[in-house]
């Protein structure tokens, strides 16, 4: 029997603020242990929540980033449950009147884009830590993260495979970044996604019974996870058994999905007015004084890049993969490297080492003016694009020597001397005679072959550009 799959996300973003949802306590990462645990979110008697402004104001620019609705009135409910980490026995977040209501982001599949529906966005603060283990057959609260702003984004169940879940994700946590409203640090979890996972018989409009996918912080675990509660519920219910709404947890060590408990609806949490909260006013002026700061979007300046500097799709998206990438391309540019050069070194051979050492653009070795003049050594014919790799591999060291420094040590310097050039290609036609030959007779890849021993004799070192032109010239004759 074949299936459909349907995807939909819920993404707890942490708003990039120095203080707490509803308190002026730190939110500083890595503190010890309830060091910045404040009176609010332990529910002592008496205290009062206080909005914090920055985060309204963070909620706004995401709406726009997305092109939402974004309410003149929102309010603020509890949400009641009961965990060890949770002292107030509520969260205050938002339920029926959100401050973002409907908008879209787009991602890329292959060459195709596919629209995904944003249903809300709304405030809330997140909850404490418990810990296992630092104590034997103990457990431990930590209430550090209590009270800290977070922006949860809801899409529509619109997405139809791992592959798009992390399309999604991808595209999202740029997006924060992008705008200033979160650092993206998905391994501090500044950046959860809950995945709600469904599968139906192919065609069919009736909806599955889904199962949630909870704090997944990492890509490759949102990929592994879906794969595998898909194919879990695909033979579960081709054994003829029945799928039970639930909440789940991923195991990185083993690749599979177990279940946590079983999935609450709305009416469990009895969501009600916070009363000690007034509802949330946002005027059109306030929306139009932050649009005025939104710095250009990401697909806004993928369309500039491709208009106005030549790049391709791939190149241009690429480029704006990340806010740090493009302000980096960007000043390849302003340092007057031609902008295809420039992305074609960023997405080659530097992506190619961050990856490899697992590093953000932020921590390169190399720095913009660093690649820019190595860049400029290949274009005023210096130096081969081969030679350039060897000098970006010891720059990549960190040296700290200059590129012309390291060219002279080397020795790499091309040979552009037309009259030294023309003696070496006269020295390979002569004792190559048969490669003449061939090429004469039609075969051009003799041509190739008399290139190759040219670049050999000179060691590497002539100018290919002109090494092709003065073979030409002469096997024309």
């Amino acid at each position: 029997m074949d299936w459909d799959i349907v995807i939909g996300i819920e993404t707890h973003v942490q708003l990039k603020t120095k203080t707490k949802q509803f308190s002026g306590a730190s939110v500083k990462y890595g503190s010890e242990p309830n060091s910045q645990a404040c009176l609010v979110s332990m529910a002592y008697p008496g205290v009062l929540p206080v909005l914090n402004k920055e985060s309204v104001n963070s909620a706004i620019r995401f709406g726009l980033a997305i092109d939402a609705e974004i309410a003149e009135k929102s309010v603020f409910a509890r949400k009641n449950y009961f965990y060890p980490d949770l002292p107030k026995g509520y969260q205050i977040s938002q339920f029926e009147l959100p401050i973002v209501g409907k908008g879209k982001l787009s991602i890329d599949i292959g060459n195709e884009l596919k629209e995904v529906r944003i249903l809300r966005a709304h405030l809330e603060e997140d909850a404490g830590k418990s810990t296992h283990g630092l104590i034997d057959g103990k457990s431990g609260i930590d209430l550090n993260r209590a009270g800290t702003p977070l922006l949860e984004i809801v899409t529509e169940p619109d997405m139809n495979s791992a592959e798009e879940a992390v399309f999604y994700a991808k595209k999202l946590h740029n997006l924060v970044q992008w705008i200033g409203i979160c650092d993206g640090n998905m391994q501090e979890g500044s950046f959860r996604c809950d995945v709600n996972v469904s599968v139906k018989k192919k065609g069919s409009n009736v909806l599955g019974t889904r199962r949630e996918i909870k704090n997944l912080n990492s890509f490759r675990f949102i990929k592994q996870a879906v794969d595998y509660e898909v194919n879990w519920q695909i033979e579960k219910l081709e054994d003829g058994g029945k799928i039970e709404q639930a909440t789940i947890l991923f195991d990185p060590d083993s690749g599979e999905t177990r279940s946590m408990r079983s999935k609450e609806e709305a009416n469990d949490y009895r969501y009600f007015p916070d009363p000690d909260l007034l509802p949330l006013i946002i005027s059109d002026e306030e929306i139009k004084g932050i649009k005025k700061l939104m710095p250009e979007l990401p697909e806004e300046m993928k369309s500039r890049f491709q208009k106005d500097l030549g790049l391709s799709i791939y190149d241009s998206e690429g480029i704006t993969s990340s806010r740090d990438v493009t302000q980096y391309f960007l000043k390849l540019v302003d340092l007057g490297v031609s902008a295809k050069l420039a992305a074609n070194w960023i997405l080659g051979n530097l992506f190619s080492q961050l990856k490899d050492k697992d590093i953000d653009i932020l921590d390169s070795p190399i720095l913009p003016e660093q690649l820019s003049k190595l860049i400029n050594r290949i274009e005023d014919g210096t130096i081969s694009n081969n030679a350039a790799k060897k000098v970006f591999e010891i720059l990549w060291e960190n040296t700290g020597k200059g590129v012309d420094l390291i060219i002279d040590e080397l020795g790499l310097k091309q040979i552009s001397d037309s009259n030294e050039i023309d003696g070496i290609v006269d020295a390979v036609l002569k004792s190559n005679l048969t490669m003449v030959e061939e090429f004469k007779s039609g075969k051009d890849k003799a041509f190739n072959a008399l290139v190759g021993q040219v670049m050999k004799v000179s060691k590497g070192k002539a100018n290919p550009a002109q090494v092709s032109s003065i073979l030409k010239e002469k096997l024309s004759k």
